[in-house]
């Protein structure tokens, strides 16, 4: 790729090829914003993974063509995935493609059918409680598996009816 043998090309190739990705993610993050990175949704979070094994791609490469795929293909999940936040805005859009958050746990009392339908165990539920410093289960107000996977507690008696407007089973 730089006409040097065989070792110092691939050390320069890893060294340039990883600088010139990291200011192209960096600057394709300036100009879309910061929800790039993000895991708000699915998709944000597919397409953090998928940036991520473009870079390695790109880091990879061993010849321009192979870097210059790469990272078009960074650009354009970048602004698919712009796309899709400005599109998202429309509810039909959003209910189309997006699940909506599901309550596995209110008042301290498991909803055996969320648990189920979500394919989350009892055991899961009590991992989270115990990574929050949760002493038990009726000390969390409400436990709610959101669209990208994680999974939030609320806890201290003051959960608001806005907060779980949009979770399913509230």
């Amino acid at each position: 790729m730089f006409g040097l043998d065989p070792a110092p090309d691939a050390i320069v190739r890893g060294i340039l090829l990883s600088l010139i990705g990291l200011v192209w993610i960096m600057l394709l993050v300036r100009i879309a914003g910061l929800r790039t990175l993000s895991k708000m949704t699915a998709i944000d979070f597919v397409a953090t993974l998928a940036t991520g094994s473009l870079l390695a791609t790109m880091v990879s490469s061993s010849s321009w063509t192979a870097f210059l795929q790469a990272s078009v293909g960074v650009a354009m999940i970048t602004a698919w995935q712009y796309v899709y936040a400005r599109l998202r805005r429309v509810d039909a859009v959003r209910s189309a493609a997006e699940n909506k958050p599901m309550l596995l746990m209110r008042h301290g009392k498991f909803l055996d059918d969320a648990l189920a339908k979500a394919r989350v165990t009892r055991a899961d539920v009590l991992s989270k409680l115990r990574e929050h410093n949760i002493a038990g289960p009726e000390k969390a107000d409400a436990v709610v598996l959101e669209v990208t996977g994680d999974i939030s507690i609320l806890h201290g008696g003051h959960d608001s009816p806005e907060v779980l407007r949009e979770v399913r089973n509230s």
